[in-house]
């Protein structure tokens, strides 16, 4: 491992790679050097892997997210940010992977925590970086353990994530060495259940349009295998690129269609359990089963969304021999997921 090194990026243009569509300047406030951003920003010239982040954000009680992008390839980092107007709530500070740049936070209930924020000056926020773990702190405060990372990225640019608006100050990065990721590190994630689905095959992204999607048309579709994690969610937007992304709920809807073939040796009923985001359209060897809508606040303001195996249960006649699972699943923002389980 290499000796510790800290450094402080100024709060200067020259120091800042600006993302396309941010809004941002440079002000001294406070007595500091500050950033007010509205988008992202990445420092010039650096690459981050294991170490620490830290960095102070001023006191906002309006709608907004401020936090740290970290391990940026592309389209594709981890991020983890503070919610300052939902203190005391218990999703005040999330992590999520950004895959394709997609946010994924609706599929990772478990990564958020309820934190009291500052409603005046400045809230530090600090994030510890292993070879594939996380650990946040708030105000000197150990909030949240992420276990594993979900980027795969074990390097990448690093950055500021910013939503309506925020300013930052004081941003220091402590380089401890290269992460390496092995399959002996002990992780948090729940093993496999039996009959959870750990394998889709799923096809391109497309846009959707209501009452356009066809099963004859999806059925000849190309598809590729995608795998789940342990817990047999299938995060889709690390698989495929949407038409349009990257701008929350003002992306268009677009659509995938996931299969799975369920083979069994006499005639049979079983219960398929699962969940999506945002919405769903669910087939069995060519007959239509099911309509949901589980988009964020479609079921009120409070409504997130997240998902989890007990969401549906459906029963499903097989037949002897080879049944097809045809499941769209079609999504706006926030996260693009499915799991499934036969029981």
């Amino acid at each position: 491992m290499l000796a510790q090194t800290t450094e402080t990026i100024p709060m200067q243009p020259d120091y800042w790679n600006i993302a396309e569509g941010a809004i941002v300047s440079f002000e001294a406030f406070d007595g500091r050097e500050t950033m007010i951003l509205n988008g992202n920003a990445v420092v010039k010239d650096m690459e981050f892997s294991y170490g620490v982040l830290e960095m102070d954000v001023y006191a906002n009680t309006m709608r907004s997210f401020a936090g740290f992008a970290f391990r940026k390839q592309g389209g594709t980092m981890e991020e983890t940010y503070m919610r300052m107007h939902k203190s005391r709530q218990p999703d005040a500070v999330q992590y999520t992977p950004t895959y394709n740049s997609e946010s994924n936070w609706q599929l990772y209930r478990e990564h958020q925590a309820n934190v009291t924020f500052k409603s005046e000056g400045w809230n530090s926020l600090r994030v510890e970086v292993m070879d594939h773990t996380a650990t946040i702190y708030v105000n000197g405060e150990n909030v949240l353990q992420v276990n594993p990372l979900k980027s795969g990225n074990l390097i990448g640019e690093i950055g500021i994530f910013a939503l309506f608006g925020n300013r930052f100050s004081n941003f220091r990065v402590t380089k401890m060495g290269k992460a390496e990721l092995q399959e002996s590190q002990p992780s948090t994630e729940i093993e496999t259940e039996p009959g959870v689905i750990t394998e889709w095959d799923i096809t391109t992204a497309m846009p959707y349009a209501e009452g356009h999607v066809h099963f004859n048309d999806f059925t000849k579709a190309k598809t590729t295998k995608a795998t789940t994690e342990k817990s047999g969610l299938l995060p889709i937007s690390k698989y495929l690129v949407k038409p349009t992304s990257g701008n929350f709920e003002n992306n268009k809807e677009a659509y995938t269609v996931a299969s799975h073939t369920i083979t069994v040796d006499d005639e049979q009923t079983k219960l398929f359990s699962f969940d999506y985001s945002d919405k769903i359209m669910v087939f069995l060897n060519g007959e239509f089963l099911f309509y949901g809508n589980n988009a964020f606040r479609f079921k009120g303001n409070q409504f997130q969304g997240h998902l989890g195996l007990g969401g549906n249960k459906l029963p499903i006649h097989l037949k002897k021999g080879e049944n097809t699972l045809h499941c769209v699943v079609i999504d706006k923002a926030n996260g693009w997921g499915l799991i499934g389980k036969v029981e």
